[in-house]
């Protein structure tokens, strides 16, 4: 199903090309859900401020084509350097356990310092 698949060659390309990318309803400056909003004031806070938005609302195509790239039904979904991290309560996690911010040290991710 992943060959000559123009969603899964979109999406690919997307998680290629950026260091940080969070498929989510809405986007970074206006989330449209609390999970997705959650998860872009974490990434804001451990220092990430440069990161791809993909609004899923936009195109069910892309919303049903992301949930069977990663196998994983909601969002957001957050990838770090082309790794499916995962929805809102791993990223909290991570966050609160300080495993998100090393993990990003660990891939090279360019942090700010945190506000």
């Amino acid at each position: 199903m992943t060959e000559n698949n123009p969603i899964f060659d979109q999406i690919r390309s997307d998680i290629d090309s950026n260091d940080v990318v969070l498929f989510m309803k809405g986007v970074k400056q206006q989330p449209a859900c609390g999970f997705s909003h959650t998860v872009v004031q974490i990434l804001r806070a451990v220092g990430v401020q440069d990161f791809k938005d993909v609004n899923i609302l936009l195109d069910p195509d892309l919303r049903q084509g992301v949930k069977d790239f990663t196998d994983w039904p909601t969002f957001p979904q957050l990838y770090v350097k082309g790794e499916f991290i995962g929805g809102c309560d791993i990223v909290r996690e991570m966050y609160e356990s300080g495993e998100l911010t090393e993990l990003l040290k660990e891939k090279g991710v360019a942090l700010n310092a945190a506000a």
